[in-house]
């Protein structure tokens, strides 16, 4: 059977993986058993995919991320280089826990920042900004910039990932793309 993905000759895949098209995994990167990794993604150097990780189609993963049991990346993700995820959210050396990961879900096209950490059990919505070096301790809304430790919202982001403006009526425009926003109740929707 034909390989159509690019796995550099120092990366180790384990039994059971299903990897799609076109994706490439870089030097020094461990694949391990049973995980779905979608079409045209890119994994970085000394990555590591723990069993059962589900990565979408286009996700991106920078170097040296580790991404545990439990997490979840939709479509068109990006994960910033040396950022963490952890999966159990009171870890001991001396205790198994192995039946207690919390899950983590990062929506579609959310990107986060290198060195950021997601604690676990806290999704990331749609297109939501982790900025360099946060601490996510809570859920974060679609299209939400979060940045610091504890991370905070500070604005929100187009699906361009720039900071939208919106004027006194609750409107905004990408200033790459050109699409509208609407911010109505706290939360965002493409228009």
């Amino acid at each position: 059977m034909k390989q159509d993905y690019f796995a550099h000759e120092t990366a180790v895949i384990d039994e059971g993986c299903i990897i799609g098209k076109g994706t490439k995994i870089w030097h020094f990167s461990h694949i391990m058993s049973n995980c779905r990794i979608g079409e045209n993604c890119n994994i970085g150097q000394n990555v590591v995919v723990s069993p059962d990780v589900v990565l979408g189609n286009n996700v991106k993963v920078q170097n040296n991320v580790s991404i545990y049991t439990g997490v979840s990346c939709e479509d068109d993700v990006f994960l910033g280089p040396s950022m963490v995820f952890t999966n159990i959210i009171n870890p001991r050396s001396a205790i198994v826990r192995r039946d207690s990961y919390l899950k983590t879900k990062v929506k579609k096209g959310a990107s986060i920042g290198a060195n950021a950490t997601i604690v676990c059990g806290h999704d990331i919505g749609r297109y939501a900004f982790i900025g360099a070096g946060a601490v996510v301790t809570k859920a974060v809304p679609d299209y939400a910039l979060v940045v610091g430790n504890p991370a905070r919202q500070t604005g929100w982001m187009s699906e361009y990932g720039h900071k939208l403006n919106f004027d006194k009526n609750g409107f905004a425009t990408c200033p790459e793309s050109g699409e509208k926003y609407q911010l109505i109740n706290n939360s965002v929707k493409k228009l």
